[in-house]
């Protein structure tokens, strides 16, 4: 008799094995996607079914549900890049499985035939133009020295206008920036961070913007969900900002409203369908932006330039280095640093150089008056398990630690442009620096000078840290299986 996996195909010949399968253990899964010993039918009952199905013995199976990625089987030649993708840059060893998957679309950039891709969300979006919903829409800082790629543009152009006049091509009523959302996280973060250190509170305090690392933590370190800042993402932040505050200025019903967030990452497909983290309506990779603008035949190098709206204005150089594994630190430590001295952040007094660049571990030592702020910025989880760890057991003594699951963060999410063979790291290195010289350009560079930061905060949330900004901005974590 054989049994096939509902899953993956994968076949159980109880000849070949030499076994009965009633005499197989319940705790038994399947070796090519781990599936439990429930997900397998006799093949008597559906034998056209199992026949149909393609066997893969070596690619990861993604089911229909997956939040994040999505599979075409037929482009599928099972070469196992995907599994190695994960073992490697995850440092998880098996396939997927809704509830185990991160979601990161690692997988997608090293899949050599195009089958696997950002799970599509297109259809609900152009849906809610067809029904003449008010769009809004807000991008994520490295989105803009990427989309060019698809465009024959050098890698690391910023391409911050020529994007926001192409999304207003595409209907889009509203075009925002999450550079704000980093901001306003950066805001709430710092804050947290200064009442952790100076009220003897849960150290050292994780990040909480990659939503992929977020639900690793919640899945198999559940004892440190404490550590993790409360601070939704940036864009958990934009998009209730967006429904409880823009709109009420623009007269605007949340009822009439459709969000769509822009970013470099398919985890945050994941993310925000989390009820913790209302808002947002849709997630659009960068690359299913490129795919619909180029069957719009809308040119990136021929649009008309244009300008973010107000009111949820543009961020300050801080929030635009989030796109960057280390941003987020070297942003927080500069707000960090007027918030425990009352004084300008002034880049002479801290030198950044220990966070940035390409090594998967960097640690740093910061002197703020006479505390020593000790961070550590790890990117790539496979390299965070030992850090992880040692927190675990009470072993480090870091204030901070920023963790992306992306090596070299958002530049590198599974929903950016792919990377011609053996130019990975270059093309990274071009992003990271597009996003860098924006910042060296700019005038406000830490989130508490940016003015609609303190607009919000006059108007609406009070100040960091108050009982309303805790309501909208901040979240809670829970255990996984």
């Amino acid at each position: 008799m054989k049994y096939f996996c509902k899953i993956c195909g994968y076949i159980f010949d109880e000849e070949k094995e030499g076994k009965k399968w009633n005499d197989i253990p319940k705790n038994y899964t399947c070796p090519m996607c781990f599936a439990g010993k429930v997900m397998f039918e006799n093949s008597k009952l559906d034998a056209n079914k199992q026949e149909s199905k393609k066997i893969f013995n070596n690619a990861v199976s993604f089911s229909d549900d997956n939040l994040g990625v999505e599979k075409d089987a037929s482009l599928c030649i099972d070469c196992g890049l995907c599994r190695n993708t994960c073992l490697e840059r995850c440092g998880l060893n098996f396939g997927e499985d809704t509830e185990k998957c991160l979601t990161c679309g690692q997988c997608i950039i090293t899949c050599p035939t195009n089958a696997l891709k950002p799970k599509n969300e297109l259809l609900k979006v152009l849906k809610a133009k067809q029904e003449n919903k008010v769009l809004v829409c807000y991008t994520s800082p490295a989105v803009r020295v990427a989309i060019g790629e698809f465009f024959g543009f050098e890698p690391g152009t910023f391409l911050q206008e020529e994007l926001i006049g192409a999304l207003r091509l595409l209907g889009f009523n509203y075009v925002l920036d999450t550079t704000f959302g980093a901001d306003l996280t950066i805001m709430e973060e710092a804050m947290e961070l200064k009442n952790r250190i100076l009220n003897h509170g849960v150290l050292p305090m994780f990040t909480s913007c990659c939503p992929a690392w977020i639900k690793y933590a919640e899945t198999f370190y559940p004892e440190i969900l404490e550590n993790i800042s409360s601070c939704k993402s940036p864009i958990g932040m934009e998009g209730i900002m967006v429904k409880e505050y823009f709109a009420k200025q623009k007269g605007i019903s949340k009822e009439d409203l459709f969000t769509v967030a822009i970013t470099p990452c398919t985890a945050k497909k994941f993310e925000l369908k989390r009820e913790e983290i209302p808002g947002t309506d849709a997630v659009l990779t960068i690359s299913e932006v490129a795919n619909w603008l180029k069957k719009e035949n809308i040119n990136l190098k021929e649009v008309e330039k244009s300008s973010f709206d107000s009111l949820l204005g543009e961020g300050s150089g801080g929030g635009m280095i989030f796109g960057n594994t280390g941003g987020v630190t070297e942003s927080a430590l500069r707000t960090l640093y007027h918030f425990l001295t009352g004084a300008n952040f002034k880049e002479a007094k801290i030198t950044f150089n220990n966070v940035r660049g390409y090594d998967n571990v960097r640690e740093a030592t910061i002197k703020i008056n006479d505390l020593e702020i000790k961070v550590a910025v790890v990117h790539q989880i496979s390299k965070a398990k030992k850090i992880i760890e040692d927190v675990a057991n009470g072993l480090i003594h870091y204030h901070f630690i920023d963790i992306i699951i992306w090596q070299v963060g958002g530049i590198g999410g599974g929903g950016m442009p792919k990377f011609p063979e053996g130019m990975e790291k270059t093309f990274k290195e071009k992003r990271m620096n597009g996003l860098y010289k924006k910042d060296s350009s700019d005038l406000i560079k830490a989130s508490y000078e940016n003015p609609d930061i303190k607009k919000i905060y006059n108007e609406f949330l009070l100040y960091p840290g108050s009982k309303i900004a805790h309501e909208y901005l901040h979240t809670t974590y829970k255990k996984h299986n």
